[in-house]
């Protein structure tokens, strides 16, 4: 218990991930007054579109405008995700998104076979490819990701040695092109994590590389985001990825049940009820939480929007 954080980084992808598995496009307008809204409450991260091929994604087809449209809140950044050199040359273009570069591997060969038609060491060549990019582009490079990471629907059960294996390959590869990782994001693609599990992984990375920074991407399709996210949080796992009223889910996972993400304002608030500091007001975020189901038209699985929170109900009793 004693590795449990003081201080967690909540990074809000409820605009970008959560926003993408909508079937109906979104007016821009309405993206924008979520981004905004997000970042009133506190949230120091919020990952706002896809600067991805948009027959692929149509609902991210507005990335440019959406972010150029932001009134951008002082302390805040306003993030973006690109899949391949064209989209990160389209986000820095726009010089409004707060560029940093990220690294990728998997841990399931069959997942990124079916993903992307690459092996994993294909997937780790490319790697040297983005390092030079970001370098050519003066883009700095500090944290990495390893999907799959829990288990593959393709695949099922992924090694924990090779989750590990791959959060070496990957410091390496970064230590080639003189680039020092400082942090792994470590990703429930496919929601096959239970509290065991997580806790089995990251114990297993931070013994082998106790120097990184430990974080977290889950989602919910088999409802274990939650308890996911407070096992992660023994284990001393300080980032989280959440989507606000539980928007989102993976659309390359391989079933139709890819249900939300990590639920912001619910994990927020178990952070305030353990004396955890997120930086984030848990009020206005359920406000925000409540525009996105306005936005999307429809229930969201979001529960403390619902229930409202612990201390709102002890601040209306005195």
């Amino acid at each position: 218990m004693g590795d449990i954080p003081a201080r967690i980084r909540v990074i809000e992808m409820g605009p970008r991930e959560g926003f993408q598995m909508e079937p109906a496009m979104i007016a821009t307008e309405r993206k924008v007054e979520l981004i905004e809204a997000l970042a009133e409450s506190g949230l120091g991260t919020v990952e706002c579109a896809s600067f991805v091929n948009p027959k692929v994604v149509p609902v991210m087809a507005d990335a440019e405008q959406t972010v150029a449209a932001i009134r951008r809140k002082p302390g805040v950044r306003y993030t973006a995700l690109w899949l391949n050199e064209r989209g990160l040359r389209r986000a820095i273009a726009t010089g409004k998104v707060d560029i940093q570069g990220f690294l990728a591997l998997n841990a399931s060969e069959a997942f990124v076979a079916r993903n992307t038609g690459m092996t994993l060491d294909k997937e780790a060549d490319e790697q040297h490819r983005w390092l030079e990019t970001y370098k050519e582009c003066g883009v700095p490079v500090e944290s990495a990701g390893i999907g799959s990471a829990f288990g593959c629907n393709f695949q099922g059960d992924v090694p924990i040695s090779k989750v590990v294996e791959q959060v070496g390959r990957i410091r390496d590869i970064a230590a080639s092109h003189g680039e020092t990782l400082k942090r792994v994001n470590i990703a429930d693609t496919m929601s096959w994590g239970t509290p065991q599990s997580v806790k089995r992984v990251i114990g297993a990375v931070r013994e082998r590389f106790p120097e990184l920074g430990i974080g977290l991407h889950l989602h919910n399709t088999r409802g274990m985001a939650m308890a996911n996210a407070y096992a992660g949080l023994e284990m001393g796992a300080d980032e989280f990825d959440t989507s606000v009223a539980g928007l989102g889910g993976c659309p390359f996972a391989g079933h139709k049940g890819a249900a939300g993400n990590l639920c912001t304002e619910d994990f927020v608030m178990m952070c305030e009820e353990m004396g955890i500091q997120s930086g984030v007001d848990l009020e206005r975020l359920i406000e925000a939480a409540r525009l996105a189901e306005r936005i999307v038209g429809r229930n969201l699985p979001g529960a403390v929007m619902k229930g409202g929170s612990l201390s709102g109900l002890r601040n209306r009793r005195q």
